[in-house]
């Protein structure tokens, strides 16, 4: 093991002996380093204001991503370089391209959300060559601004790259040195770390994960913290120990393996929703509003399903399109892995069927094949940036005939667990997919559900939606003109 958490803070080398396992990158940016560009606003991952850049090895690549500091661990960090609002700054004290967007285009007025979208245009800068409104709209999703209408700060989003160009970005520039100092410190050896408040592990490899979580079941599995730091952060739980999955490289696999994709557990959601969209572009339009950019960005399946929310968003799509869950452990000296439907790995609220010892190793999704019709949707309060009231996913099968052979509905919000409603997949089995079958569907919910109220939506309301969705899905597939997406009337008014 080696016991020194090694990281790049700009281009300066930390190197800390000990480190709380849940102390955030925030925190310590702030109270350690007293570099205060990066702001507390929410301390939960919702607001924007501590975005920071995370450079990480990503199969020898750089990779660059806008993260939330608030819920980030710090120890998380291993191997990564870490870059805040101060780096921006030239050699002789000049404005970044970003930054003067900003102030050519009146994007700041208050000041206080501005390092995080400084950040958050940053990452988008380091990524993508000329982004339309609508990417750069996407990217500033997870940032909130209360000053300025936002449309100024898209406006500087545009004019970055006009300011100077972006090939010239000394980050672009420096990216060859920056992967090679972080490949020097980059290992396979398992980080192990005391602090006053727990132990932190960072196992390199599947082996070592699985000794660890053997050797201490009651550990919590870290992956993106996007809900485990705000435990610490809103609930002040203490854990102890943390196992952090990040370092282990084949857990963030993604392979085609013909009629499924293989998708490691810490495959994170933009790399699973590029996967996926090849699938439906259903999938495509369901995650991304997987809260804003840096939530997709730290975000795992792994961590989504393992969790187990019962407003997870992708279980139940992934439910829907039968999707099996492999599960590893340590077992007498070997690796033993088990392999379950995605749909009974969930037992009751917040109970999984995961075994002492266990882990999530990588989800399988079937493809779709010919007579299969599939849809996913959310419905929230929000647009953007909001956990679900009712996110509903279905696969019907028709046979030749025109009538539905399989029927496969899964939900999400209507019950402790991301659920099937067998009732009215019975309902829809033998039938014509039109009208009737959709009313005779709707009306066998509340066999399956009987939902919760709370501050999301009443009980009444989440049925109402939940049969809603069944004739969206229906009118989609069989009405194609008819426009039943928010996201889409507002491409054809132009608003990307």
């Amino acid at each position: 093991m080696r016991e020194t958490l090694r990281f790049l803070l700009g281009d300066r080398l930390v190197e800390l002996d000990r480190c709380d396992p849940t102390l955030t990158v925030l925190d310590w940016l702030r109270l350690d380093q007293r570099m205060t560009g990066t702001k507390e606003g929410c301390a939960e991952g919702d607001c924007g204001a501590c975005t920071v850049i995370i450079g990480w090895l990503d199969r020898g690549r750089l990779r660059y991503e806008a993260i939330n500091a608030c819920i980030r661990f710090l120890p998380t960090l291993d191997g990564c370089q870490l870059l805040t609002v101060e780096h921006l700054k030239g050699a002789d004290g000049s404005l970044h391209p970003v930054q003067q967007a900003m102030v050519e285009c009146h994007g700041s007025q208050c000041g206080f959300c501005t390092p995080g979208f400084v950040m958050s245009l940053l990452a988008l800068r380091l990524n993508e060559a000329q982004p339309s409104v609508s990417r750069i709209e996407d990217a500033l999703a997870g940032n909130l601004c209360r000053c300025t209408g936002y449309e100024p700060i898209i406006a500087a989003g545009r004019r970055m790259d006009e300011i100077a160009p972006r090939e010239a970005d000394r980050f672009l520039q420096g990216r060859e040195t920056v992967a090679a100092r972080l490949t020097a410190l980059n290992d396979t050896k398992t980080l192990s770390l005391q602090g006053e408040a727990g132990r932190f592990y960072a196992p390199a490899t599947v082996e070592a994960l699985a000794d660890l979580v053997s050797a201490y079941p009651q550990s919590t599995l870290v992956a993106g913290a996007t809900d485990v730091g705000l435990w610490v952060t809103k609930a002040m739980k203490r854990l102890d120990p943390v196992i952090y999955l990040g370092r282990v490289e084949a857990l963030h696999t993604i392979s085609d393996e013909g009629e499924h994709l293989r998708l490691g557990a810490m495959a994170g959601h933009i790399d699973v929703r590029a996967a996926l969209a090849t699938l439906s572009p259903q999938l495509d339009e369901l995650m991304r509003r997987f809260g804003g950019e840096q939530v997709r960005n730290a975000g795992t399946i792994g961590g989504n399903i393992a969790n187990g929310s019962p407003i997870g968003d992708l279980p139940p799509a992934l439910i829907a399109l039968d999707a099996t869950l492999v599960l590893a452990r340590r077992s007498e000296g070997r690796l033993e892995r088990r392999a379950i439907p995605l749909e009974s790995y969930f037992l009751d609220y917040r109970k999984q069927d995961r075994r002492p010892g266990e882990f999530v190793e990588a989800v399988l999704v079937p493809k779709l094949a010919d007579g299969m019709l599939f849809h996913a949707s959310k419905i929230s309060k929000r647009f953007d940036e909001d956990i679900s009231a009712v996110c509903g996913a279905f696969r019907l099968t028709l046979g030749a005939d025109g009538r539905i052979s399989e029927a496969r509905l899964a939900y999400g919000g209507m019950a402790g667990i991301p659920k099937r409603a067998a009732a009215a997949e019975a309902a829809l089995i033998g039938r014509p997919w039109d009208d009737e079958a959709v009313a005779a569907a709707t009306a066998a919910l509340p066999q399956d559900f009987t939902p919760l109220d709370d501050m999301r939506a009443s009980a009444q309301y989440r049925l109402k939606i939940a049969g809603n969705l069944l004739r969206r899905f229906l009118i989609e597939t069989t009405q194609g003109a008819t426009e039943t997406r928010v996201a889409g009337l507002l491409a054809e008014a132009g608003h990307g």
